[in-house]
């Protein structure tokens, strides 16, 4: 195929996208070819190719229609978006899909022991950051003002080095705060992973390929944590069971053969199952429970 027919895709080179990225893309179906530590990978089985590069890249490489789309957290292109506001420019690349993914917050936090313990505590103080933007119109909205500190990096060893009051920093797990006796203030953005896409109209060839890929993106999302079921029931249960069974539509009824009183239950289930639930329908009368995962679904 021709090279310009093919999709380029900016994914996050390294860091806590990197291997959620590539994973969905496989779940997709994509096949792809990548030496070690090399920037490029090419898709064997789809018009699809990846670049590897840093996440603050990933927003330009879209908007400039180096990449047709990309794959990065919805706290870099709203660091982004709010840069080009501040110059007078509106963002150019939009946002196709919110992921399940790269789940994390952007968060205020100050020492241990410092009498800064909510936001209005701010006042006159110094945060450090490495996204000034989203961090100012916090800031503005609540009337604080404050020194923006920014940094390229190790913003939470910032108040230890006397050149910050607080942070404004991505929170995981929290363990970062902790181990550098830090304690969350409050939430100032709720952050996952995006996909976006160029301003420009593509090729028909290239559109049907990224509405294929979407189309493909749901499917996978949408069994993410489903289960398929299949038990025996006896009829006189199945209220009681259809009741049990986790986020599920209508089950799927089929006869038992050589036992009228029971029937076979089919289920997809969008929650999880846990132990609990099967012990739960086995005491309604379940039997012969099987749960198997779902690797894609199409409505």
């Amino acid at each position: 195929m021709d090279k310009d027919l093919r999709l380029k895709l900016a994914v996050q080179k390294s860091g806590r996208l990197t291997d959620h990225s590539v994973d969905l893309l496989v779940r997709c179906g994509l096949k792809v070819s990548r030496a070690k530590d090399q920037l490029f990978g090419h898709g064997e089985n789809m018009p699809l190719d990846l670049l590897f590069v840093r996440d603050d890249d990933i927003p330009d490489l879209v908007e400039e229609d180096v990449c047709d789309l990309g794959l990065v957290g919805l706290n870099v292109i709203e660091e982004r978006r709010l840069e080009l506001a501040a110059r007078g420019h509106a963002a150019r690349f939009s946002v196709l899909r919110a992921l399940d993914f790269g789940r994390c917050r952007l968060s205020l936090a100050a020492p241990e022991g410092s009498p800064i313990d909510r936001p209005a505590a701010l006042e006159g103080k110094r945060i450090a950051t490495t996204y000034p933007y989203i961090l100012g119109r916090y800031l503005r909205e609540r009337g604080i003002q404050a020194e923006i500190v920014t940094l390229s990096g190790s913003v939470e060893i910032a108040p230890r080095l006397g050149r910050a009051d607080a942070i404004c920093d991505l929170v995981s797990t929290g363990s970062t705060l902790i181990a550098n006796r830090l304690r969350e203030i409050e939430t100032v953005l709720e952050s996952h992973a995006v996909l976006i896409r160029t301003p420009v109209a593509l090729p028909t060839t290239k559109d049907e390929w990224v509405q294929r890929l979407l189309m493909r993106i749901d499917g996978v999302q949408q069994v993410k944590e489903s289960k398929y079921i299949m038990l025996h029931a006896p009829r006189s249960a199945l209220a009681q069971i259809r009741s049990l069974l986790p986020g599920s539509e209508s089950p799927t009824i089929i006869p038992l053969e050589g036992h009228p009183d029971k029937v076979v239950v089919h289920a997809v289930c969008r929650e999880n199952v846990f132990w609990e639930t099967l012990e739960s329908l086995k005491k309604a009368g379940a039997s012969s429970l099987l749960v198997l995962p779902v690797e894609k679904m199409l409505a």
